[in-house]
């Protein structure tokens, strides 16, 4: 199945969804428009039974720049009291829906990743970066804080030191860096991005769909003590435990043969 908008298209083949954002010549700035075509391709992603994985990429030079200032420029001369609604009108919406994905999410990163676009990488489970990516919060350079969930999800990507520097002086991370402060997971050599995001996602998609939904949702859950972990764990395990997925998993281990996972 191919859905295309203008500005994202969403494919789905073998269980993986491959979401892409189609507004290259914008750098993939987020305007009303691609905000909510986005919006509706995750929710239709998320409402496909048959999707086991997803891929998140962009085309053209930069992943995603945050932010259409043009369009944010046109709407603080409009009413600079309401210039701001997109953010409880479309990012809160979005960043709540890649959340709620119960299905592992793949980045791939390339040029520059910035702002909103920032956060749409860090709602995703792992990203892979091209060499030359960057990446930069820029909020404050425009006078603003932060939104896209990044006051949570970049500081739990590389604690609340990096977070509040990022956050405060926008400054821009390589790739280099970014792997090495944990942004991002691997970083790959550009004109081998889309393959190795592809190949990442399609294993993802071929393997123990209902396994990752629990990972998932054990590492978001917010945990008051040890006790309260372990037994998240141990009904997590004993749910697992009675899935086919689980079963052939075991018997291909005994019998020295690669399992197939069905997802079930």
């Amino acid at each position: 199945m191919t859905t295309p908008t203008e500005v994202v298209t969403l494919a789905v083949t073998d269980g993986l969804a491959t979401i892409t954002l189609n507004r290259p010549r914008a750098s993939n700035a987020l305007d009303s428009g691609m905000k909510e075509a986005l919006l509706r391709t995750v929710s239709a992603v998320a409402a496909d039974p048959d999707v086991r994985a997803v891929l998140l990429r962009a085309e053209g030079r930069n992943f995603c720049v945050g932010q259409d200032l043009a369009e944010h420029s046109a709407a603080l001369d409009a009413d600079p009291a309401t210039a701001m609604s997109t953010v409880g009108k479309h990012y809160n919406p979005l960043l709540t829906a890649f959340a709620a994905l119960t299905v592992p999410v793949v980045a791939v990163i390339n040029g520059a990743c910035v702002g909103a676009g920032m956060g749409l990488a860090l709602a995703s489970d792992i990203r892979i970066a091209g060499a030359t990516a960057t990446f930069a919060t820029a909020f404050t350079a425009i006078g603003l804080a932060a939104d896209s969930g990044l006051s949570l999800s970049l500081t739990g990507a590389v604690g609340p030191s990096r977070a509040s520097a990022l956050l405060l002086l926008g400054d821009r991370v390589t790739a280099a860096q970014a792997q090495d402060w944990g942004l991002v997971h691997r970083v790959v050599p550009d004109d081998q991005l889309g393959a190795a995001g592809s190949e990442l996602a399609a294993s993802l998609a071929a393997g123990p769909t209902q396994a990752y939904r629990e990972v998932k949702s054990i590492l978001a859950h917010e945990y008051s003590s040890l006790t309260a972990a372990l037994e998240r764990e141990r009904r997590a395990q004993e749910l697992l435990g009675a899935t086919a997925d689980h079963r052939a998993a075991v018997t291909a281990f005994l019998t020295k043969t690669t399992p197939v996972f069905t997802g079930r």
